[in-house]
């Protein structure tokens, strides 16, 4: 399937991992006065349509992992943020919000790789992923409140889900930055590398990851997923589905011979 046609960022496919690169270091990777937000909605429905990715890693290029929201047109009230209360909020829903939707539906793995600050949105961006690796030089930051605004990407409901309610509190409160080591000690990373070896650490994970039977793959995500919004009988139900219908799957008995093998 042919790759979607970007323009502020790029998409490369190797070995069933699609690496997506934020490529405005101009601006910090800001989600808002770019591209990025079409590129990622385009490169997530994508994923969901093309058989032959099993992961999707997602970085920034540059200083910066993301920056999120374009000051410089908050304090114009310009762009995404101009125009009355009904208007800004048609924006977020047609502009932003779109990302969450787009990557909570994404039917692979995805792996932020975070390469350097990933500030409001660009935190809560980073959030949406299953698993982020860190760099060193990595910040995270939910600093909506610094400016007078709330998150309003979706920010409150990821985090928690991620380290809790209480740390998700604190950090959205008080609008504090950590490093990596201390995102690491809270959970948000799950790892910390040195910046040069970031990505080949990330392509390593997607590589595992993208081994395993893809179909498979696909409906382990699913379930993942399924499981924090479902009543334990009706998912066992799903996963009994599921289960009938990876033991039809021509991948299943090439595994187990695989398996046999060895």
């Amino acid at each position: 399937m042919s790759q979607p046609a970007l323009k502020d960022a790029r998409l490369q496919l190797d070995d069933r991992v699609a690496t997506l690169t934020l490529a405005r270091d101009d601006v910090r990777n800001a989600l808002t006065g770019t591209a990025l937000i079409d590129d990622i909605v385009d490169v997530a429905e994508w994923v969901n349509r093309c058989d032959e990715v099993s992961v999707l890693v997602i970085t920034g290029e540059g200083s910066a992992f993301s920056a999120g929201g374009n000051i410089k047109d908050m304090a114009e009230r310009g762009g995404d943020f101009a125009g009355d209360v009904a208007e800004v909020a048609t924006r977020y829903r047609r502009g932003i919000q779109r990302i969450p939707l787009a990557l909570q539906a994404v039917e692979v793995p995805i792996i932020a790789a975070v390469n350097g600050p990933a500030i409001g949105a660009g935190f809560d961006l980073a959030n949406m992923a299953d698993i982020r690796i860190a760099s060193t030089r990595a910040k995270f930051g939910e600093t909506f409140l610094n400016l007078g605004i709330i998150p309003g990407d979706g920010g409150a409901w990821f985090m928690q889900r991620l380290i809790g309610y209480q740390q998700a509190f604190e950090l959205t409160l008080s609008g504090r930055i950590v490093g990596a080591e201390e995102a690491k000690t809270l959970g948000i990373a799950l790892e910390v590398v040195e910046p040069e070896q970031l990505l080949a650490r990330a392509h390593d994970m997607a590589a595992r990851f993208a081994a395993q039977p893809p179909k498979a793959l696909r409906l382990t995500k699913r379930l993942m997923k399924m499981a924090q919004r479902t009543e334990l009988k009706d998912f066992l139900d799903l996963c009994a589905a599921f289960q009938g219908m990876c033991h039809n799957e021509p991948e299943h008995l090439a595994a187990v011979e695989r398996f046999l093998k060895r």
